[in-house]
């Protein structure tokens, strides 16, 4: 698959960045579960399923240059993270992963009028870990962000009104496999993985482990994996169109619906 731009809209312009598999996928790293094979084949389809969805909802889907023998860089979203105008270039916690920020920081380039700023050593910043609820912005303290990463982040982001509020963690690999948030600032997750849940203002618990992860697409809609039809029930019923994807071959990985996408608004 080459280079992919598509989706273009006119009027206010919705990007998200995306990144192929790598030919090595079923090598990516594992810190919370057992290694069970990985069907490269039906991950290439579902990664075009998903980016599929993504153009279908108004998003103007972007590849960041392939990383082929990067087993994780398909999990894009641990690279950069987006504050509006300001994208911060992450320095991921696992040595293995260090080489795919030079792609996504290209990427971000060539977008054009962005700030660009980077985490530097000994600090480390894994992408998964930042979730943002307006100007609050939850930072986990996982095994793959240290507390120097927090700091150069909250150091980062306070001159642009940003709130930075640290999460410890330890029950999931990154703070955005336990919670993410909805429209509304709701905080959903999966309890059993959520070490501290009266951090946030509000927080519903979800009934599937992979309900606990959506991506707001726009006011009234969020994506969601297939694998979570009781929490996107849940979800629907509160006012909310819910998108379903298959992700079954990146959940053997640790992953989930936010890590396979960068959304720039």
């Amino acid at each position: 698959m080459g280079f992919r731009t598509i989706g273009r809209r006119t009027g206010e312009r919705h990007v998200a960045l995306v990144r192929i598999p790598a030919s090595n996928l079923a090598d990516g790293e594992l810190t919370h579960i057992d290694r069970i094979p990985v069907n490269i084949e039906l991950a290439d389809q579902q990664w075009d399923n998903y980016c599929a969805a993504l153009d279908a909802e108004g998003w103007e889907t972007i590849e960041v240059p392939a990383a082929p023998e990067m087993a994780d860089s398909v999990f894009i979203e641990d690279a950069v993270v987006m504050f509006g105008e300001l994208a911060v270039i992450t320095n991921p916690g696992a040595e293995s992963r260090s080489g795919e920020i030079v792609g996504a920081e290209q990427a971000v380039r060539e977008l054009g009028g962005l700030m660009i700023q980077r985490i530097s050593a000994p600090g480390t910043l894994d992408g998964g870990d930042v979730l943002k609820i307006g100007m609050t912005v939850y930072v986990g303290r996982s095994l793959r962000t240290n507390a120097e990463g927090i700091r150069q982040l909250r150091v980062m982001l306070a001159p642009h009104g940003y709130t930075v509020v640290a999460v410890p963690l330890s029950k999931a690999l990154h703070l955005k496999s336990s919670v993410t948030a909805l429209p509304d600032g709701t905080v959903i997750g999966w309890a059993p993985v959520v070490d501290h849940p009266e951090l946030f203002d509000r927080f519903l618990a979800m009934p599937e482990e992979s309900g606990a992860a959506v991506v707001v697409l726009s006011p009234d809609t969020v994506l969601m994996a297939a694998s979570a039809p009781q929490s996107a029930a849940l979800i629907a019923d509160l006012g909310y169109r819910v998108v379903t994807v298959d992700i079954s071959e990146f959940e053997k990985l640790e992953g989930c619906v936010t890590c396979l996408s960068v959304r720039v608004r």
